[in-house]
């Protein structure tokens, strides 16, 4: 059930504090209801209710602006090599190489990013490879760890809410995510879209973030309300959405879209912040992955396969994500492109 091309498209605004802070049954249910159909119509949706507490939010904010303030010797002073962890430096990554989609000008997404996730040893009761968990890195800058910890911590928690909400909506047990991410690999990725200063571009020049989905289960993603975040509706053309105050955007990834063979969507996104004057304005982001154990299978649910028994194939988690960032992050062309790869083609501006 995707939004048809006689809908207007729109993000619909959901109050999930009900699920966070324990309302009445009706009221729980009227969450789940909510989210089904959003997942169902658009992938998107806007979270509010949260419960993130605002010093947090304002002290993500200050810890990536005083990151990406330094030079770039100082960030690049952090680069992981084969990780994905620390630092990513302007035009190192094309995000529409993991749709197996080739941009005019490769690798030029603007954008910078600082990653931090879950570590291996996190686990103590568990040998997991950091291979697939890494090591974060911390600048040495005095309260940033902190405050990003902080941050993470409570974008976790959003996260296994909205995972519970899911396991309602798609009449699975209650513990059905918790199985699938007991040890999950999550990262958050902390987003800096901004040229140098005296840099002067043309409209539609450069390209912020190239279009993609998301790899794993569920996207939490705090960002500024600027423009620039666009979504591909089901008309086939490219829809801005700005976040409503004190929202947090929220999107699927693959993983959930293979679990309901499609019937909730992974929707197609890219950035393109504006050009005023010649100059790009600068927009933050910070975008908290929630991907499962990458050892954890991930196979259509039978209640999801249809009548003629189309259904994804299984997959490992962990070959699903290193598939998708060798594209973004390693430059090879994702294998297996499939739908997404068509409907942008076929996408209209």
């Amino acid at each position: 059930m995707t939004n048809s091309p006689s809908e207007p498209f729109e993000v619909p605004v959901v109050d999930i504090a009900a699920q966070v802070t324990g309302g009445s049954e009706d009221e729980r249910a009227r969450v789940v209801r909510e989210i089904d159909s959003a997942c169902a119509r658009v992938g998107f949706v806007q979270i509010l209710g949260h419960g993130i507490p605002e010093p947090v939010l304002a002290g993500l904010a200050a810890a990536m602006d005083e990151f990406f303030r330094r030079p770039a010797e100082f960030k690049n002073g952090y680069r992981v090599t084969g990780a994905n962890r620390g630092y990513s430096p302007p035009r190192s990554e094309s995000l529409s190489l993991s749709l197996g989609i080739e941009s005019g000008e490769r690798m030029n997404d603007y954008f910078e990013a600082f990653n931090i996730g879950v570590e291996a040893r996190s686990f103590t009761d568990l040998t997991l490879s950091e291979a697939d968990y890494g090591i974060n890195v911390w600048p040495e800058l005095a309260g940033f760890e902190a405050a990003v910890q902080a941050y993470f911590a409570q974008a976790a928690r959003v996260a296994r809410t909205l995972t519970t909400i899911f396991a309602a909506a798609l009449g699975v047990a209650p513990d059905f995510f918790d199985r699938l991410t007991d040890h999950s690999n999550d990262v958050l990725r902390m987003i800096n879209y901004a040229l140098p200063e005296g840099t002067r571009v043309e409209t539609g020049e450069m390209i912020g973030m190239g279009e993609h989905s998301d790899f794993g289960l569920v996207t939490v993603l705090w960002a500024d309300r600027v423009a620039g975040l666009q979504v591909l509706g089901g008309d086939g053309r490219w829809h801005d959405v700005l976040p409503e105050p004190g929202a947090l955007l929220v999107n699927l990834g693959d993983l959930t879209a293979r679990l309901t063979n499609d019937r909730w969507l992974s929707t197609l996104h890219r950035v393109r912040p504006p050009v005023i004057d010649g100059t790009v304005r600068r927009r933050r982001a910070a975008a908290f992955f929630h991907d499962g154990n990458m050892d954890a299978v991930i196979s259509t649910l039978p209640s999801h396969i249809g009548a003629d028994g189309i259904a994804y194939e299984p997959i490992v988690i962990r070959d699903h994500i290193r598939a998708k960032l060798a594209g973004s992050r390693q430059g090879e062309l994702y294998p297996n492109p499939g739908r997404e790869a068509a409907r942008v083609r076929g996408a209209r501006e």
